[in-house]
């Protein structure tokens, strides 16, 4: 294997914050900035796939069960007795490519769940180290068949055995939010179990470091399991003749509070309020509303859209203002992880 790509995943035990769609709409705008892009669906829900391919594509891959095919195909014969299959890539567009998702995924959770036990035992640690970091093992193949600059990867809104395997296998997270309460209580947990699973692997790494079994599988790459959160997203929902609700805007003015003492771990010193002028604040994410449907059904991101699909006048208009807000999103974080555009 060569030098590791970056890993982000997206992250939130909450759903219904737009992280799917959020994740489809960088992956394009990346790859239209010329950097070659791999998107992991591991989420077993597999929303992000059916945005990409068609359905008859994703049966056709569910039902042929072809090694590597999908997620969980890759994974599957290492719950056995087999090793991990080699990845089978989706091109969808120039420099851009999928590790298609599965909903049979859900049934690797008690696989994972078993190994973390093992994993900190005196022998025999291959196989348990192995599979706990299969994600990490099978994202770095997939992006190294392609000569990928970065994998972008969409993951359930759960604290489960995938996420934790997902996240230690993680570069960096990010988190997007709605500004409701639900979200906000989410997030007052979110830090101290990423703590947690930072700390569990770091422990895990020193065993097999320690252990005479590591001297003799120098092949086996293993994730560094520091996974650095370098921001949040807030998604605008609730709007009214084009302003913030009053009771959206409660919530956002305490969200820069609450990430900073839940998930950076600080006592808060700073009169920073609006999400908008926070530095952790990556960016505000609009709503667009009738675009949406329009470039679903258009299979396209929403900056994409062309008056043959009916952007037109005012959706014209709209349609240039994602491309724009878009952009500005990559390119915030491509500085963030040190990713040159």
């Amino acid at each position: 294997m060569s030098v590791p790509i970056p890993v982000l995943t997206f992250f939130n035990n909450k759903g219904g914050v737009g992280k799917t769609s959020l994740i489809y709409h960088l992956a394009w705008m990346f790859a239209s900035l010329g950097k070659r892009v791999v998107i992991a669906d591991l989420d077993p829900q597999a929303n992000l796939t059916a945005a990409f391919l068609e359905e008859e594509k994703i049966e056709e891959l569910w039902e042929g069960k072809l090694p590597g095919s999908t997620v969980y195909q890759c994974v599957k014969p290492i719950a056995g007795v087999e090793d991990i299959a080699d990845p089978i890539l989706q091109h969808i567009t120039q420099d851009l490519y999928l590790i298609p998702g599965d909903v049979s995924l859900s049934g690797f959770e008690d696989t994972l769940s078993n190994q973390w036990p093992k994993s900190m035992g005196d022998n025999n640690l291959y196989r348990p180290m192995r599979i706990l970091s299969s994600f990490w093992q099978i994202m770095q193949k997939a992006a190294d068949k392609v000569q990928a600059d970065i994998i972008l990867v969409d993951i359930g809104p759960n604290l489960g055995a995938i996420n934790q395997s997902v996240l230690i296998a993680s570069d960096y997270a990010i988190i997007p939010l709605s500004a409701d309460l639900f979200s906000l209580q989410g997030l007052k947990g979110l830090g101290a179990t990423l703590r947690k699973w930072k700390k569990q692997w770091q422990e895990r790494l020193g065993n097999w470091q320690e252990n005479l079994e590591s001297s003799n599988c120098p092949e086996l790459q293993l994730p560094q399991g520091k996974t650095e959160v370098i921001g949040y997203l807030c998604r605008q929902s609730n709007m009214y003749l084009g302003k913030v609700t009053r009771s959206e805007a409660t919530w956002l003015d305490r969200v820069a509070t609450v990430y900073r003492e839940a998930i950076l771990n600080i006592a808060v010193h700073s009169d920073v309020n609006d999400p908008q002028e926070d530095p952790y604040c990556l960016a505000s994410i609009k709503h667009y509303r009738s675009l949406v449907p329009m470039a679903q059904e258009q299979r396209k991101p929403i900056f994409n859209l062309t008056s043959a699909d009916g952007a037109i006048g005012s959706h014209a208009h709209a349609v240039q203002a994602a491309k724009k807000d878009f952009q500005e999103l990559a390119e915030k974080i491509a500085g963030k992880i040190g990713l040159s555009l």
